[in-house]
């Protein structure tokens, strides 16, 4: 099995407990995820297999969606509902103050990662320095926000929809939201509806996909390697060059006369099969293999 299973991850487990009980339902070690979901969030979570772990850092890079419900009022040290309360601050703010803040994060922004996250500073994660109650300078990236939708408004709550790029703390927008309207704000529910092409609704539970396995019928669920590299143009070797195909080498751009010749393309073999996933090399008159499927 080489491809993408999307798996509807549910609360109460990590991305890598998702990643250890596939390893016992399909009986493979080559299995890996493509971008971590808190433990109490739910949504979808796309899993390479086999020769598809290849592409873990593509898929990792796509735009995702979610659906976040935030608290206005309440501060917490983790910023979602699970963490110590800080503050909290009476709402007074208006509906058409909310969406004009919300609305004010759309585009390019910097975001200062929260202590309670699994990135690493000087070797140690930041959640065991947060839990150890230290605290340390995390500097801001860059993330963007191409569409913040308010889906919902019961204030103090206050329901979003958010596509966002990769590397998006949701529950630190919805804390920045509370900063921006002085209230404070922290996020109290979280489900990622969308994480490059792969939706929730067509996503399993680890149930669902150990039940398929047992039936022989889970194959048909998992996308191929081919087909989520479907945005690259395609191109076909004539069988002359086929043995560089398969032995990962460059191939010439002579063997393809008349074709466009820029841009990465899906390499296939004369008989059709995708191989891998090729750059065209102006300076060298080539393609030259970036990622091989073999």
């Amino acid at each position: 099995m080489d491809g993408i299973l999307a798996v509807k991850k549910e609360k109460g487990y990590t991305s890598h407990d998702v990643v250890a009980k596939l390893r016992g339902i399909l009986g493979m070690r080559r299995i890996g995820h493509t971008g971590t979901l808190d433990p109490d969030a739910e949504g979808v979570l796309p899993v390479v297999l086999g020769k598809a772990t290849k592409l873990a850092e593509m898929l990792t890079d796509k735009d995702k969606t979610y659906e976040a419900v935030l608290r206005l009022g309440v501060e917490t040290d983790t910023q979602d509902s699970t963490g110590t309360v800080l503050r909290e601050l009476p709402v007074t703010v208006s509906e058409e103050e909310v969406r004009g803040v919300c609305e004010s994060f759309l585009g390019e922004q910097q975001q200062i990662p929260p202590m309670y996250s699994a990135l690493k500073v000087n070797g140690r994660k930041l959640y065991e320095i947060a839990r150890e109650g230290g605290t340390v300078e995390r500097k801001p990236r860059s993330v963007i926000f191409y569409r913040i939708e308010i889906l919902d408004i019961k204030l103090p709550l206050v329901k979003l929809s958010v596509t966002c790029s990769r590397g998006t703390y949701i529950r630190t927008l919805c804390h920045d939201i509370g900063q921006r309207l002085g209230c404070g704000a922290c996020m109290e529910e979280l489900v990622r509806t969308r994480s490059g092409q792969f939706s929730l609704e067509d996503s399993l539970t680890l149930e669902e996909i150990s039940r398929l396995k047992e039936q022989g019928e889970l194959e048909s669920h998992i996308t191929g390697i081919g087909d989520v590299l479907g945005g690259y143009p395609a191109l076909f070797c004539p069988e002359e060059a086929d043995r560089l195909l398969l032995n990962g080498n460059s191939i010439g751009g002579s063997f393809f006369e008349g074709e466009p010749k820029e841009g990465q393309v899906r390499m296939c073999s004369s008989s059709g099969e995708f191989k891998g996933l090729y750059q065209w090399d102006q300076d060298r008159e080539c393609y030259r293999p970036v990622k091989m499927f073999l």
